[in-house]
């Protein structure tokens, strides 16, 4: 029997220990712990990295969200009680950013096979409340950008993202030097101007610090400086508050993290690509689906690898009792959460009947995935899973 473990941090921080200590060492000789040296030249890094303007660090994924939705808000371009398409199956932060900006989810059916948002079903989703469309890039996996913002320019609809799950994702193949692609797609409409993308730093990210951390990343430096403001008490220069703000900046230690983990993010994506395209092509039970192979240029990175199963807890029992760790995401859909119980009486949340991501949140289990990974531990979560009767 061998141990294989869902994710291994070790491994990533082992490898960049030399680094990580410098990093350490640099801010703490710094004295200088919030926006400082370091979180500039982060944000400046990243936002090359995605091809964009500008990158703004926040305190975690979460206000990431927030923050670039109250921006658009304070700008105008949205007005508070607006509703948001969202995923239906997506983490249940996406719904909480939207219903912290005071505006109103509404949560839409995904993909059955890709998981992600379907386009089709944008079409009888809109009223004529609806503002902006919200797309996740679930588990590391593109939604159909093009046709979404098809839609929303016909429509009129601002565009965001959830990226906390895509680092490194984009719409065509990456390689060495050409430039890097981003997940972020504008809409190239007056009124989807705004369009942004929101990450998360959590440590288990593909690219994680050592903490929480987020930042939204746009090519609109107004939605940028404003979302600057928000997350340092609302203030434009010290002691002058021109928003009610919050406490949301990327600190120095993070900001250092990251820096020292960015250059390697592509080939942890590039190997986490091919366990994925292993485990598409080998995994062969029929009790057991995976999502299918990715489309031609199209570079998704595999943030968590789902299979699905009827009988998904007996599957993580016999996959536990072989020494192979697997987790489940998400098994409760935001919309049976008992935090939104009233929220479709009040009108502070809309949707129709979710069937899809009720049935993904009862099958899904995520089996081990990352850099860490050996060719021997892949082999054997196949066999494993080949071997569930």
């Amino acid at each position: 029997m061998m141990n294989v473990p869902f994710y291994s941090l070790d491994y990533v921080n082992r490898t960049l220990g030399d680094a990580l200590r410098e990093s350490f060492s640099d801010v703490l000789d710094s004295k200088w712990f919030i926006r400082g040296s370091r979180c500039a030249a982060f944000e400046e890094a990243f936002a090359a990295y995605c091809g964009k303007k500008a990158c703004v660090g926040v305190g975690n994924g979460l206000d990431a969200l927030t923050l670039m939705l109250k921006a658009s808000i304070l700008l105008g371009r949205m007005a508070t009680g607006d509703e948001v398409i969202v995923p239906a199956n997506t983490f249940v932060a996406t719904v909480f950013a939207v219903r912290a900006a005071e505006l109103v989810p509404v949560l839409v059916e995904p993909n059955p096979e890709t998981c992600v948002l379907n386009a089709s079903k944008l079409a009888e989703a809109c009223s004529a409340k609806t503002r902006a469309i919200l797309v996740v890039h679930l588990y590391g996996r593109l939604a159909d950008m093009p046709a979404i913002c098809e839609f929303a320019k016909a429509h009129h609809l601002l565009v965001f993202e959830d990226a906390a799950q895509s680092h490194g994702a984009s719409s065509s193949e990456r390689s060495g030097g050409d430039p890097y692609g981003s997940v972020l797609q504008m809409t190239n409409d007056a009124n989807a101007k705004s369009a942004a993308a929101a990450y998360s730093f959590y440590p288990t990210k593909n690219l994680g610090a050592m903490g929480d951390g987020g930042a939204v990343v746009t090519d609109d430096q107004e939605l940028a400086q404003v979302v600057r403001s928000l997350g340092n008490y609302g203030s434009v220069e010290k002691y002058v508050n021109k928003y009610v703000g919050v406490n949301s900046r990327l600190d120095e230690v993070q900001a250092a993290v990251l820096l020292a983990k960015l250059p390697h993010l592509d080939s942890w994506n590039r190997r986490r690509q091919e366990i994925a395209a292993r485990y598409c092509a080998e995994i062969k039970n029929p009790l057991v689906r995976v999502t299918p192979v990715p489309e031609k240029n199209k570079s998704h990175v595999w943030h968590v690898f789902p299979v699905f199963c009827e009988a998904r807890d007996d599957l993580q029992l016999f996959l536990k009792d072989r020494g192979v760790e697997t987790l489940i995401h998400y098994p409760i859909p935001p919309h049976l959460q008992e935090a939104f119980d009233g929220a479709l009486s009040r009108g502070e949340l809309r949707h129709g009947p979710l069937p899809i991501a009720e049935e993904l949140a009862r099958t899904e289990l995520s089996i081990p995935m990352g850099p860490a990974m050996t060719d021997e531990q892949v082999t054997y979560v196949i066999e494993s899973i080949n071997a569930f009767a």
